[in-house]
C-alpha cells in the first residue's frame, strides 16, 4: 500500500478560505510533479532517439492508464483520471517529439 500522501494538512481546513489555500498547495505540488515527469519523458525520448524507438508506444501507455487506474483512491471517476492521465501523456509525447525535432534541425544546420 502507498505511504500516507503529504497532502493532508495539519488540521482540516474549515473555511472556503482555508481550502483554497490547501489547493493552492496541491497545485504546487502537482506542478512539480508534472515538470519531474516531463523531464523523466525527455530523458526516455533522448534514449529512444539513441535506440532508434518510436515516441508513440502504444502498449506503455495503456499499462500507464492500467496503472492509474488500479491506483484510483477516488473520488475521481475512473473515466475522468482516465481523460485527464491522456491528457498527459499527449503532452509529454508531443515534448518528446518537440525535443527530437529540435535536435534533427541542430544536426542539419551544424552539416551545413
Amino acid at each position: 500500500m502507498a505511504d500516507t500522501p503529504k497532502t493532508i494538512p495539519a488540521t482540516t481546513p474549515k473555511t472556503i478560505p482555508e481550502w483554497r489555500d490547501h489547493i493552492d498547495d496541491l497545485d504546487r505540488q502537482l506542478v512539480s510533479l508534472l515538470s519531474q515527469r516531463a523531464r523523466a519523458a525527455q530523458a526516455i525520448g533522448q534514449l529512444k532517439r539513441s535506440s532508434d524507438l518510436p515516441v508513440y508506444e502504444p502498449n506503455r501507455e495503456k499499462t500507464i492508464l492500467a496503472n492509474v487506474s488500479a491506483n484510483n483512491p477516488g473520488p475521481l471517476p475512473g473515466t475522468e483520471l482516465q481523460h485527464i492521465y491522456e491528457r498527459i501523456i499527449d503532452v509529454m509525447r508531443a515534448l518528446q517529439r518537440d525535443q527530437l525535432t529540435a535536435q534533427t534541425t541542430d544536426k542539419t544546420e551544424a552539416s551545413r
